[in-house]
């Protein structure tokens, strides 16, 4: 029998070793169960169902524009001209002019009305029911095309703007505890016009998950000493992995416990309780952290529906000193279960390592 060649013996050892890796078990990815502190809630990240960032990329489609001009009810002067907060160019103005850039008007369908009285009754020893009294308000952009992810940092900080200025004029009224300031964007996050716009409802109540928010940093401030946001904030910077975008008074984040793919997370940097004493410095940079936040989204997920909303100590009159306002960013990259509805468990098919490293990474 003729001796192989040194060539023919590479081969078959190289065919063995091939034969030996064929046989042996891959690993397969494990999900993780992950706990938010500020809210209790755990959620999955379930790493064996994960998906590659660029996998929730929406299809490329034409983007919405509804009805513009006449046929856009916050096109048309006439429906926006009984505004009770209008801005121009960043500058809040008397009275509504033609070159309007933002305004505040009353929600034409309210689901919450001004009065005096609750009205709270019960029904039988189980049932209690109150008027939903409150204010309900529209907070709209100028530009049909625009979305805050598309504007100028001074574009947007006049959208904070008005959001504090409106907050500040109606936290002091009656039955005002709580106020609730939200954006819902594309079809799909529940906007019913296209037409750029938030709204702003105050309600007698407080908000169940604010609720749980207030008594878990309340909790952790008395036996830390500290905010469990800033302490949360501090190791997100030294981390690194999970940290988006900041600048010098914002940090924008995909949480460790994210409860939506591309969840996003934007907070001041410093210890502020309330939203309505922001500066108008801190407005401009929460306007360029909030921009860039949105504007990374739009560019990497191709527009993807989404909503986001306010957290900040309750007007009800009470100490929140211990609270640390944020906004949260949350992009509808999937629909709901039965599990995450049965089990109040959300699950996020992408690690947020992952999702804010394809966030951060530039296309050039």
């Amino acid at each position: 029998m003729e001796e192989k060649s040194m060539e023919e013996k590479k081969e078959t050892e190289k065919d063995n070793r091939e034969a030996e890796k064929g046989n042996e078990e891959v690993e397969e990815p494990k999900s993780e169960l992950r706990y938010d502190p500020s809210s209790d809630d755990w959620v999955v990240i379930a790493s064996g169902r994960a998906k590659r960032p660029e996998l929730f990329k929406k299809e490329e489609k034409k983007i919405e524009r509804g009805d513009v001009g006449s046929s856009c009810p916050f096109c048309v002067f006439e429906n926006v001209k009984n505004a009770v907060t209008s801005f121009e160019n960043g500058r809040e103005v008397g009275a509504i002019t033609k070159n309007w850039t933002a305004v505040s008007i009353p929600n034409k369908f309210p689901a919450f009305t001004p009065a005096d009285n609750l009205n709270e009754k019960l029904d039988n020893e189980l049932y209690m029911s109150m008027d939903a009294v409150g204010y309900h308000e529209v907070v709209i952009t100028r530009d049909h095309y625009k979305s805050i992810g598309q504007m100028s940092s001074s574009q947007a900080s006049e959208v904070f703007k008005l959001y504090r200025k409106r907050y500040l004029a109606l936290k002091d009224k009656k039955n005002v505890n709580y106020i609730s300031i939200f954006h819902n964007h594309g079809s799909e996050s529940g906007a019913s016009v296209v037409h750029p716009h938030s709204q702003i409802i105050t309600t007698p109540i407080v908000d169940m998950d604010l609720k749980r928010n207030l008594f878990n940093t309340k909790h952790y401030y008395e036996n830390k000493q500290s905010c469990m946001y800033c302490d949360m904030s501090k190791e997100e910077v030294k981390d690194g992995r999970r940290v988006v975008y900041e600048n010098d008074s914002f940090l924008v984040i995909c949480p460790f416990a994210s409860k939506a793919a591309f969840q996003i997370v934007v907070s001041p940097k410093k210890h502020l309780s309330y939203f309505e004493e922001i500066t108008d410095t801190d407005t401009e940079l929460l306007g360029d952290a909030f921009g860039k936040a949105l504007s990374l989204l739009y560019d990497k997920l191709n527009n993807p529906s989404y909503n986001f909303y306010l957290h900040t100590a309750p007007c009800d009159g009470e100490n929140y000193d211990y609270y640390h306002w944020h906004w949260t960013i949350v992009p509808k990259t999937s629909i709901w279960g039965g599990f995450e509805l049965g089990a109040r468990m959300e699950v996020s098919t992408i690690e947020p390592e992952k999702a804010a490293e394809y966030l951060r990474e530039s296309d050039n």
